[in-house]
């Protein structure tokens, strides 16, 4: 039951990419997709910030009867609020109140599923909480887990000072280290078995988890709300050549991401850095397709100054203009010429889905070496494996030998060379 609304005065320039209106559907979508009902919204254009309580007196006052009229219980406002702010506002409007960055982190808190995932989001909040400590905690009773501010009093407060949050938080940076060295061994066991990796990226409700299971089948959670899905999830997925992908579908990207959220948001991420094709999936009929665009990009190149993502991942990315469905004839027309540039699909309808597959096919075979190789007609398990490890170009099955061209990765090639060396020896 909340009030939803956001300031009208936001300093850095990516926020004035964006219409206030914009701004604030946004945050009625996120306040809803953590189960708020929203009540109220409106836009507060401000001339300058208030320490005390950011938003002019008149319009405290303001809201403070829309509070009291539709019985608000939670007050979200979409800006950045320093704890005395938030405390302020809190006792005019008699609610509770929580900015940008308490929401997010309540939907982080409520998806993350993975062990990772759900260690990142506990330290994000002990971080955002440690400057929002109040003596009243040492009262609460140890009623129920988790550490958002839906519980109310009674819920589990994870500890009662500072001391002992940043004691928690080396402990959780300890466990997530551990977490990380188990996955790097698993990616390297991944390497072992080289299948090229894709990963999928974009704003948050572009679509990505519904193409996800769209191009393999899979069952990932998929629905028309922010942040639906948190944890990476794979799945191999058969190309047209019959080569073997890795797809990797990652969090959703959001504007203004609270600074607590960006390591683990960006650790989320990781598959990308390793990812042989990067598909940016981008919601074609929001009308800020543009500003999304411009988002992720951010936080791809703000991991490349951060030391983990390439210069040249632009050159490895394909644009996928998802919800082709939702958009009208003169829409269409005037994304037609993008060419190659981007690819116009429907994960909903599958329309574009052939076009993606070829392209990911064409991406992944450029620069490949062609080899050709003869094998003998007994060769059965040989001839099965480079069908499916390799793209076959073309085939002349001889008295003697069976004659391929077929197109491999020098890791495949040498696999496929020890592979055959064995075998050979095993017969001997």
């Amino acid at each position: 039951m909340p009030w939803s609304g956001r300031s009208g005065a936001e300093d850095d320039s990516e926020t004035r990419l964006r219409p206030s209106e914009a701004r604030l559907e946004e945050a009625v979508a996120l306040a809803a997709s953590i189960g708020l009902s929203v009540r109220y919204r409106t836009i507060l254009p401000l001339r300058a910030r208030r320490p005390a309580t950011l938003l002019g007196e008149g319009q405290v006052a303001e809201i403070a009867q829309q509070v009291k009229l539709h019985s608000i219980a939670v007050a979200v406002v979409d800006a950045q609020l320093s704890p005395v702010q938030q405390r302020n506002l809190e006792r005019a409007w008699g609610c509770k109140v929580i900015d940008r960055t308490g929401l997010i982190l309540e939907i982080f808190g409520a998806r993350a599923r993975t062990r990772e995932g759900a260690l990142q989001v506990e330290l994000a909040h002990l971080d955002y909480q440690r400057t929002r400590l109040v003596r009243s905690w040492t009262h609460l009773e140890r009623q129920r887990g988790g550490f958002g501010f839906l519980g109310g009093p009674g819920e589990s407060q994870i500890e009662l000072d500072r001391r002992l949050i940043g004691e928690r938080m080396a402990r959780i940076r300890r466990e997530l280290e551990e977490v990380r060295r188990t996955r790097g061994l698993h990616r390297s066991a991944r390497r072992r078995v080289p299948y090229p990796v894709v990963a999928l990226v974009g704003y948050t409700n572009a679509g990505k988890s519904t193409l996800f299971n769209a191009l393999t089948g899979a069952g990932v959670y998929a629905q028309d709300q922010l942040f639906a899905t948190l944890d990476p999830t794979m799945r191999a997925l058969k190309l047209p050549s019959g080569r073997t992908v890795i797809l990797s579908d990652t969090v959703g990207f959001i504007s203004d991401l609270p600074h607590e959220l960006v390591e683990a948001f960006r650790a989320t991420l990781e598959e990308v850095a390793e990812a042989d094709i990067i598909l940016h999936v981008r919601d074609a009929a929001h009308p800020e397709s543009a500003a999304q665009r411009a988002d992720v990009i951010a936080v791809l190149d703000g991991m490349v100054q951060g030391g983990t993502l390439d210069e040249v991942w632009p050159e490895r990315t394909i644009e996928v203009l998802n919800k082709a469905d939702l958009l009208d004839g003169a829409a269409l027309a005037g994304l037609a010429g993008l060419g190659e540039r981007a690819l116009l699909v429907s994960a909903l309808t599958g329309a574009g889905l052939d076009r993606l597959r070829a392209a990911l096919d064409a991406r992944l075979s450029a620069g490949l070496p062609v080899h050709r190789i003869a094998l003998a007609p007994a060769e059965g398990a040989a001839l099965a494996w480079l069908y499916a490890h390799g793209e076959v170009l073309d085939r002349r099955d001889g008295e003697d030998a069976i004659h391929l061209a077929v197109r491999l990765s020098p890791e495949d090639r040498a696999r496929f060379d020890s592979r055959r060396a064995r075998e050979a020896g095993a017969r001997d």
